[in-house]
């Protein structure tokens, strides 16, 4: 089993949640300080560790298989993000998915980082998360 963060279209209630197959939540959390926040292509988010912010982002983190997540959350995961290692706002290490390297660079995703996470992004637009 593996702690993953989600933050986007997997977490609760979101229409990619079912590709957890049913693995347990642990907690809905944040990160630790230090995160900056992306739309991709406003399907879903992606993190970007940036210590010169003092901002954390919410998620929930679940207790995944490594099968599931190596099987069917991985391969939904579009291609600007990329699986790694971000510390919560406890202090502990997680799974989450991130901006590629390279991808802030292309200047093509939104910055939404005021939001502090993706449903409240999704709310302002006037979509349900």
């Amino acid at each position: 089993m593996a702690h993953m963060f989600l933050n986007g279209q997997a977490m609760e209630g979101g229409p990619f949640h079912h590709h957890l197959q049913g693995a347990p939540l642990v907690q809905k959390t944040r990160t630790a300080p230090g995160y900056r926040f992306f739309s991709i292509r406003e399907t879903c988010p992606g993190l970007l560790p940036d210590a010169s912010v003092d901002t954390a982002i919410e998620g929930e983190v679940y207790d995944v298989p490594m099968e599931v997540l190596r099987d069917e959350l991985l391969p939904t995961e579009p291609a600007e993000l990329e699986f790694g290692i971000i510390k919560l706002d406890d202090g502990s290490a997680c799974f989450s998915m991130i901006l590629r390297r390279g991808e802030l660079e292309r200047n093509l995703h939104k910055e939404i980082t005021e939001f502090g996470g993706w449903r409240a992004y999704l709310k302002a637009l006037g979509r349900e998360a």
